[in-house]
Parts: C-alpha cells; sequence; structure tokens
C-alpha cells in the first residue's frame, strides 16, 4: 500500500512530502494515499458558485480587458468554454498570486481530472515558493489523476525543494518508486526510468557491500524498464548493455540471452501501441459528451486502445498483469471522457467479469479485490463527474444487491432522491425504487416508496402507471390497480398519455361499461387541451367500432368532427369521407386502394418517409393530425399496408435512373508531361497483353538506334510487290527455314527506299544493294565484316562496340 503523508520539517516549508511503498499487490484499480481523503477534488465548488465567482463586479472592471471580460460572459453560459479558460489562463500569468490562485483554483475545480490545469496550479505555486500549497495540491491530485507530466512535475518537484534534507536521497528515491508504481507502465515513461537510472548511479557508495546494493538497484531499475512497452526502449535496452559491459564485461552475454526475448516482446507491442494509439489526444480536459466529429473519433481511439489492452499484447500468462495494464488504460482514458458514463460502466463490468473469474479459479483473495475495485470505480463515477447520472447510479445499486449488500443499495436509491438540481426528475428513481423493495423486501415496502413519491412534487404520472401495473401483476389485486389509476387520475385529468394507459389497464380487464364512463368522464371535463384530447378522440372511435352499435359510432363520429372544427376553423373544404376511413379500418386494413385515398385526401403516399403521419388534404400541421387517426400508430399501418407498392416504386425509380457503365471507367492519374496513349484526364492504360509484354522488355535507355519510321515500313509492306505474298488468303502454310533466307532477301531488297533517319541505307546515299547471294552470307557472319559484305554498321551498334573492345584487350 501506498501512503503519502505530510511530516514537520526545519525548512522553511512548514511541511515536505515523503512517500512510502511497499511490495504489496498492485493489481488494484485504485490505491488510497494517506492523509489524501478528498475523494472528489474541488467538488465543493458547484457550477452556481462557478459562475458566481466568474460575474464581473464593477470594481473588476479596472484595467480589464474586453476580451477577458467576454471570455468570462461565455463561462457564465458555458462553464466548459476551454477556449474561454485558455484567454484567462493567459490573462492571470502576470497577475498577484492571489488573483491566480483563485482562477486556478476554480480551473481544478471545474476540470478535476484535467493533468495540464493541475500542473498549471502547481507550477504557479512553485513558482511563488508557496511549497505547503504545493503539497496540499499534489495531495488532492496525483494519486487521482495519472498523468505522466504531472508526475515528472512532482519528481522534480521532490528534488528542487528538498534537496538540502539529509534524508533527500531516502526521499528522492522513495519518489522514484512511487512514480513507478504508478506510472511505470506507460508509454511515455522513458524519462522516469532514465532519471532514476541516474540518481542511483549518482548516488555514493562507501565499501564493497554499498557498491554491490547500488549495482543491484540500478540493474533491478534497467531490468523493470526494458520488459516495458515505451517509447525510447531501443536506447534505454543499449544503455543496459553498456552498463552491464562497464560493470562486468562477462555479464553482457548473459544478460542478452536473459533479457533480450523480453526486451523484443516489448519493443514489438511499443510499435503496435503507436500504430494503433495515433491521434489520440491524451491532455484533452473532460467534458460533457457533444458528440461532435473529433469528439467521436477520440472516443473510438480510446475505445480501439482499450480493445487492443484487453488482447494482451504481451501475450502474458500472468492475469494479474493483463488486468493491471487495462485498468491503466481505463484510467487513462477516463482523464479526457470522464463525462461518458459508457466508460464507467464498461470499466466497472470489466473488472466485474474478472472478478467471477477469479472466484471461478478459487482465488478468493482477487476476487474480493476486484468486487471492491469495482465498487470503488461505481463510487467515483457517482460522486465527481456524474453525480446526477441516473443510470450509473441504478447500476451500482444493482451491483451492491448482487452482492447481497442491501443497505448499500439504498443508500445509493436515496442519494438521487435527494438530489435537489433544478429541473432533476425523480419519477424514474422511485420507479426503480419500488422495484427494488419489491425484489428485496416486499409488497408494502413498495407501496411505502410509492407513498412518498406521492408526496414529492416532482412526480409525474409514471409513477402512478408503474405501482398500478406492479400491483396487477405481483399482488394479483385489480382493485388496488384500479384505486391506483383513481388516485392518478385526480392529478392528471390533463394528461393524454396517462388516461390511454388507464383505457388500455381497462380493456386488458374487459370492463367495457367503465371504459366507455372514462371515456365520458375524460372527454367532457374539458382538462384535457383540444390539441391533445383528438388522440383520445381517435381511442374512443375504435372503441365504439369495435364493440359498440351503429348509433354509437355515428355519434363519436360527430362528437369528433366538432372537436376537429374547433382545430381547424379556416379548413373550408376538407373531405367528409376522410372521416368515414376511420370507422371501417382495422390495423393496416384499410376500406380503400392507396390511390382512392389519396384521392380523397386522407393521406399522401410519400414512400421515402416512413415514419411520417397520415395527413387530410389540409397542407397545416393541425389538420394533418386530425385524420391521422392515432397519428404515430396509423403511420404504421400505412407502412405495412403500403410495403408492394413501395417495393414497385423503388424498383421503377431505380430502372428509370441513368446509371454509368462502370466497367469503362479509368483512374484519373494526370502528369506534368504526358506522353502516349493520351486522354482527357489522364493516360489511357495499356491492354493487359501490351502490358504483360512492356515488362519483359529491356528499358528504353538501352535502345540507341537504329529508328525506324513505322509508318513509312508499313507502307512499304503494302505496296511492295515483293512482299504482297504475305497478304495472300490462300498461303496459310507456315514457312519452313529453308525459305526464310529467300524472304528475307527480297524484303532487304525492297528496302532500299526506306530512310532510317540518320543517313544509313537511304535511296539517295552511295551505298550499295544487297544480292541474295550477298544476304548468304548473313549466316556464316553476323556481324557484317565479311569480304563481301558493304553495308555500313549502325552509328549506335552496342554489340560492335563491345566485340572491339574485347580485341584491344587481346592486343
Amino acid at each position: 500500500m501506498t501512503n503519502v503523508k505530510t511530516e514537520p520539517s526545519s525548512s522553511s516549508s512548514s511541511t515536505t512530502l515523503s512517500i512510502s511503498s511497499s511490495n504489496q499487490d498492485n493489481s488494484t484499480a485504485t490505491t488510497t494515499a494517506g492523509s489524501v481523503t478528498d475523494k472528489n477534488p474541488g467538488a465543493s465548488t458547484t457550477t452556481n458558485d462557478l459562475q458566481n465567482n466568474l460575474q464581473p463586479t464593477p470594481g473588476s472592471l479596472k484595467n480589464v480587458s474586453d476580451r477577458v471580460l467576454i471570455a468570462k460572459a461565455k463561462l457564465v453560459e458555458s462553464p466548459y468554454d476551454l477556449d474561454a479558460w485558455n484567454i484567462l489562463i493567459k490573462d492571470v500569468q502576470n497577475k498577484t498570486p492571489e488573483i491566480s490562485r483563485e482562477l486556478y483554483e476554480q480551473l481544478v475545480s471545474q476540470f478535476p481530472t484535467s493533468g495540464r490545469f493541475w500542473r498549471l496550479s502547481i507550477e504557479q505555486e512553485i513558482k511563488c515558493k508557496n511549497y505547503e500549497r504545493v503539497e496540499k495540491l499534489f495531495q488532492r491530485c496525483l494519486v487521482k489523476v495519472l498523468n505522466i507530466d504531472l508526475w515528472k512535475c512532482y519528481l522534480n518537484y521532490i528534488k528542487e525543494a528538498k534537496h538540502h534534507l539529509p534524508s533527500f536521497r531516502e526521499k528522492m528515491g522513495q519518489a522514484f518508486d512511487f512514480a513507478l508504481e504508478k506510472m511505470g507502465i506507460d508509454i511515455h515513461s522513458y524519462s522516469i526510468y532514465n532519471d532514476y537510472v541516474q540518481f542511483l548511479k549518482g548516488v555514493d557508495a562507501q565499501g564493497s557491500y554499498a557498491e554491490n546494493q547500488k549495482i543491484s538497484a540500478v540493474r533491478r531499475v534497467y531490468q523493470r524498464g526494458i520488459i516495458i512497452p515505451m517509447l525510447n526502449i531501443e536506447t534505454f535496452w543499449k544503455e543496459y548493455l553498456a552498463y552491464e559491459q562497464s560493470i562486468n564485461p562477462m555479464f553482457v552475454d548473459k544478460a542478452i540471452t536473459d533479457r533480450s526475448k523480453d526486451y523484443m516482446n516489448a519493443r514489438r507491442v511499443a510499435k503496435e501501441f503507436e500504430a494503433t494509439t495515433r491521434g489520440l489526444n491524451r491532455n484533452a480536459p473532460a467534458v460533457p459528451p457533444h458528440s461532435t466529429p473529433e469528439e467521436n473519433r477520440q472516443v473510438e481511439l480510446w475505445k480501439k486502445y482499450i480493445q487492443w489492452e484487453k488482447q494482451n499484447p504481451l501475450k502474458t500468462e500472468d492475469v494479474t498483469s493483463v488486468i493491471k495494464r487495462v485498468v491503466f488504460a481505463y484510467e487513462q482514458c477516463l482523464l479526457c471522457l470522464g463525462h461518458h458514463p459508457d466508460i464507467w460502466y464498461e470499466y466497472a463490468s470489466y473488472l466485474d467479469e474478472n472478478s467471477k473469474i477469479m472466484a471461478e479459479k478459487g482465488d478468493m483473495n482477487h476476487h474480493k479485490a476486484l468486487q471492491e475495485d469495482v465498487a470503488s470505480v461505481y463510487d467515483r463515477a457517482t460522486s465527481t463527474l456524474l453525480k446526477e447520472n441516473i443510470l450509473l447510479h441504478f447500476s451500482y445499486a444493482d451491483f451492491e444487491e448482487s452482492r447481497n449488500r442491501k443497505d448499500e443499495s439504498i443508500k445509493i436509491y436515496e442519494k438521487l432522491l435527494h438530489i435537489k438540481t433544478i429541473g432533476f426528475n425523480p419519477t424514474l428513481t422511485y420507479i426503480q425504487y419500488m422495484k427494488f423493495t419489491r425484489r428485496t423486501e416486499s409488497m408494502s415496502s413498495a407501496r411505502a416508496i410509492f407513498k412518498r413519491a406521492r408526496a414529492d412534487s416532482r412526480c409525474g404520472y409514471e409513477v402512478y402507471i408503474a405501482a398500478a401495473m406492479t400491483e396487477y401483476y405481483c399482488s394479483k389485486n385489480m382493485n388496488i390497480s384500479c384505486k391506483i389509476f383513481e388516485l392518478g387520475l385526480k392529478r392528471f385529468l390533463h394528461e393524454a398519455p396517462f388516461i390511454l394507459a388507464y383505457i388500455d389497464f381497462l380493456g386488458h380487464l374487459n370492463e367495457e361499461n367503465n371504459i366507455r364512463v372514462l371515456f365520458e368522464r375524460v372527454l367532457s371535463s374539458d382538462s384535457v387541451p383540444i390539441s391533445k384530447s383528438l388522440e383520445i378522440w381517435n381511442r374512443f372511435l375504435e372503441f365504439e367500432s369495435q364493440i359498440g352499435d351503429l348509433a354509437s359510432v355515428i355519434n363519436v363520429e360527430k362528437r369528433r368532427l366538432n372537436v376537429i372544427e374547433k382545430l381547424q376553423q379556416q379548413q373550408k373544404n376538407h373531405s367528409e369521407t376522410a372521416w368515414l376511413v376511420d370507422r371501417y379500418k382495422f390495423l393496416h386494413l384499410m376500406p380503400c386502394t392507396q390511390e382512392e385515398l389519396k384521392s380523397i385526401g386522407y393521406f399522401n403516399i410519400n414512400p421515402s418517409a416512413a415514419s411520417s403521419s397520415l395527413s387530410s388534404s389540409s397542407t397545416s400541421a393541425i389538420s394533418e393530425s386530425l385524420v391521422n387517426g392515432h397519428s404515430m400508430k396509423m403511420s404504421m399501418d400505412i407502412d405495412r399496408s403500403s410495403k408492394s407498392h413501395r417495393h414497385n416504386l423503388k424498383n421503377s425509380t431505380k430502372s428509370s435512373i441513368p446509371v454509368p457503365n462502370l466497367s469503362q471507367m479509368v483512374p484519373f492519374k494526370p502528369v506534368q508531361n504526358p506522353v502516349n496513349n493520351l486522354m482527357p484526364g489522364g493516360i489511357f492504360p495499356y491492354p493487359p497483353s501490351v502490358t504483360s509484354l512492356l515488362s519483359q522488355l529491356p528499358p528504353p535507355l538501352s535502345f540507341r538506334g537504329p529508328f525506324v519510321n513505322i509508318d513509312e515500313l508499313m507502307s512499304i509492306f503494302k505496296t511492295s510487290p515483293a512482299i504482297s505474298f504475305l497478304t495472300d488468303p490462300s498461303k496459310t502454310n507456315c514457312l519452313m527455314p529453308t525459305d526464310a533466307k529467300g524472304y528475307f532477301a527480297l524484303a532487304l531488297e525492297a528496302s532500299d527506299s526506306f530512310n532510317f533517319g540518320s543517313g544509313i541505307g537511304n535511296s539517295g546515299s552511295s551505298g550499295t544493294k544487297r544480292s541474295a547471294g550477298q544476304a548468304s552470307l548473313m549466316d556464316e557472319d553476323d556481324d557484317g565484316d565479311g569480304e563481301g559484305s558493304n553495308l555500313m554498321p549502325p552509328q549506335f551498334d552496342i554489340y560492335r562496340s563491345r566485340q572491339m573492345h574485347k580485341k584491344s584487350k587481346n592486343l
């Protein structure tokens, strides 16, 4: 267990910070820290207090820029406006310590998990050499805020403020051990390991025993760090080998053999960590969720990182080590996403799941420790940033109930009921509280909670419905349920949803007369606003159509029509036939086709809006709700009845839209100086066969000549009579080797007028023609250097130049 305590000192500071740690198990999610008893740093300052402190007073307007005043006004409306806070932070940099201290206190109270803001507050006090306040600030935040920069600030403070003490080395060593215990698995912990090693190397050791102790301490830190995935782990590994080389060269090979496997594994995981968390902002303050694109991206990255840790990237068999790394990942995530209840719940669920695994293995000590960690996570969430989050309170209560700790669950429910914030609705809390007491105690206890809910003016009609249905299903007492509904009807006669729930309940009981009496009682009392009574009239019409006679149905229709006319006094050209549809429809079955319903103005067919309600011929919003019948329910009916129509319409729409031929599309690859196969938008790709051939040919730079004019060559092939047999379709046999020489000679004779572009072999040159006899010499001398060869060699003949080079070497 790690303890942070204060003790008197003779220095200028009235207290000093000493840290002691033992080798007790570190797998738990949280660690208490001696006098660090504030579980909610800065929680006493509420939002209202913050707004009052930020209100500009007449005396404070002197020497204050307009920018600062605007920032304070923004914070009154939006206490989590980071831009406004940054403006105020810059403004107090050069102010007096009292003014800056007040602002920083408000800052850390509003953002209690931000390591950056805590560090700014601490550095301001260090600058003023107010070490007593520095240590109090560290006690409030150090254990709870696992931010690497904050912990480095803590080590620097110990190094600078305690160096004159006689026990400085002991305190410094304890501080390093404490930092490694909390932050030793952080990806940015290299500087802590390196500073610790340098500190140990600088300790003077007197005698061989002390020297051996020093070597062992340094080696222990090195060996602890080289198995941790962190940045600059390669540098730390080289420093470790160099240290072993300086101590004992014979020990280097053994160190490599024993530790290289773990080091390589840690280095691999460190690279995977960088790839997984690329783009993650670790210093973002925790603000309430707003679902912005950047916020959603950060949430996704944090969950990706946590899931990666759960997959055990180190491939270790130590389950405790895996849990410790996942817990650290969750703690890091909550520093930035502390206002997201899903992160807290997933954190607690992970610990709860592992506690059950430990219980199955028979490890009851770890099982109990993890169970306490789950309770600690829930307690932190419901005591700090999410004090009014009902979801986490309910989950916390269920967790305590699963551990047979009923009293703790009752405290959680009572804590919610004592929230007096304006706008907080305790109805759902009373409902869940009734369910809890019914499960754990009896129906009488649930009725006692319902009695408390009736006395609370903040409760809504939902608690009456829940209590009545609980009596109906659990105690099987219909009379009590009816009495509860009647009790609620006295208070919520103007609430249409409550009345409809009462009607549904009586419908389940098949109380025909009571249902009709309830309809008449509600609709004749004028307690329900006309705009909200239409849904009740629609239900009344449906009820009479189901079990009443024709006279009753017509009577309800006329009465409903009077209500409709009151709501649409400006509507004159409405269709009376539209009201008749509601009399005969049933579920999704309509007495007319879709086209006929559209023609009489009963509703508008809109396949793209499946959730749109029925509407009459009127274009006003009120008229739409009048003919809708049951609004949302009827929209679902029409949705079912028009499935085939939408399907056909979708197909016809799809076929009528022109679609480009995607198989003919080419990639857009523009170049600065395009050369071949030009087309708008880039270069047209070669056919696959040509591409395969080009991949086998040597690069263009290897060919230096001769250069052939292809157009002239092809024209010669077509017009020359000497090679007309090539175009003769009757010539289908393959060429024999004996005939190929003659054909090749004829081709050479036909190329007399061919222009090579280099002045060689031109029709006007002095070169001679090869005869058939001379052509036969090519088989004997490929170089063309024979006596009968009168052709001039090409200007850039690579093969000839190589032969000449060989001859010169032989000479």
